[in-house]
């Protein structure tokens, strides 16, 4: 099983459950918040182009529990 480097997905500490997945393109760094369902299945949410904002970890987290709330 090959691990991915925490430099290109890691778990966000003091959330529940929620990943962050970076991606550089030239000088210009992407976020994207995701979570696992099942262990398996990647759901992605937010993204964004900048430091990670506390307001856009709290919008991952409702995004995931409505998530849950409407499978």
């Amino acid at each position: 099983m090959k691990i991915v480097p925490e430099k290109y997905l890691k778990h966000l500490t003091n959330t529940n459950g929620l990943w962050e997945i970076k991606i550089s393109v030239g000088n210009e760094i992407f976020r994207i918040f995701c979570f696992f369902d099942d262990g398996n299945l990647i759901i992605l949410l937010t993204g964004f182009q900048q430091k990670t904002p506390k307001n856009e970890i709290n919008r991952a987290e409702k995004l995931k529990t409505e998530y849950y709330e409407n499978k």
